[in-house]
């Protein structure tokens, strides 16, 4: 099995396993509002792939990010929809996907994530309802799966009000793989050497209490496998 970056080709294959994982009403769900005709981030959305009997490509994980602004003036991204195959869950598959992803989004200078998901399982990744609580969704939902997390400290202090899509040219900027630096953030470093850089006063991000080294804390497209993202098992998903 690998980990990479989902290609148009992973397309169809991502529709079915969301399709068998959330039903045929997930389109219904308040969280497809703020996706609906906005583009992803290409650079975070994630697949797990294995191989049948023939070769041919079987996907059996997706994780995707969206592009959202808390109250009009504070930007942030969208985790999910995440899914893995029946076969893989409680395999740790979920989580692994879930660290890989934050770590990348830490190292694209992305400051903070929101989702709506089960607390007991995403805080052990950091995500807090505390960080949400002034924050509101366009459709129904029960606010206690309403879950932040700061990727760089204070990045959601103070956010508040509706979450919504982006404007029109945050959404451009965001889509070509760029993400808004708002004050120091971690400057991305996908080099060699893999050695993230620190700027200014910049508190150390999330991802670090998961990791043992410096290499560990910044992934990339060459990395396939680490042992210790396998800590966990999946047990809810993001809608």
């Amino acid at each position: 099995m690998i980990i990479t970056v989902e290609e148009p080709k992973h397309a169809a294959a991502i529709e079915a396993l969301l399709d068998v994982s959330f039903g045929p009403d997930r389109f219904n769900k308040t969280a497809y509002r703020l996706r609906d005709g906005v583009d992803s981030i290409p650079a975070l959305n994630l697949v797990a792939v294995e191989h049948d009997e023939h070769g041919r490509e079987v996907v059996v994980g997706t994780i995707r990010y969206w592009p959202i602004l808390v109250g009009g003036t504070t930007p942030s991204i969208l985790l999910g929809p995440i899914a893995v195959a029946a076969h893989l869950q409680g395999s740790g598959l979920g989580s692994k996907m879930i660290r890989m992803s934050l770590n990348k989004a830490v190292a694209l200078g992305h400051t903070s994530v929101i989702l709506v998901g089960d607390a007991p399982y995403y805080e052990r990744f950091g995500f807090s309802r505390a960080l949400t609580l002034g924050m509101e969704m366009p459709g129904p939902v029960d606010m206690n799966r309403l879950l932040g997390l700061e990727l760089v400290e204070g990045s959601l202090a103070g956010a508040a009000g509706m979450i919504g899509k982006p404007a029109a040219a945050d959404a451009l900027e965001t889509d070509a793989g760029a993400a808004p630096v708002l004050g120091p953030v971690l400057v991305p470093v996908l080099a060699s050497n893999m050695t993230p850089v620190l700027t200014g006063d910049t508190p150390v991000p999330f991802s670090a209490l998961f990791s043992r080294t410096a290499t560990e804390r910044v992934w990339t497209d060459r990395v396939r496998r680490t042992d210790w993202f396998w800590r966990d098992g999946l047990q809810a998903g993001a809608a």
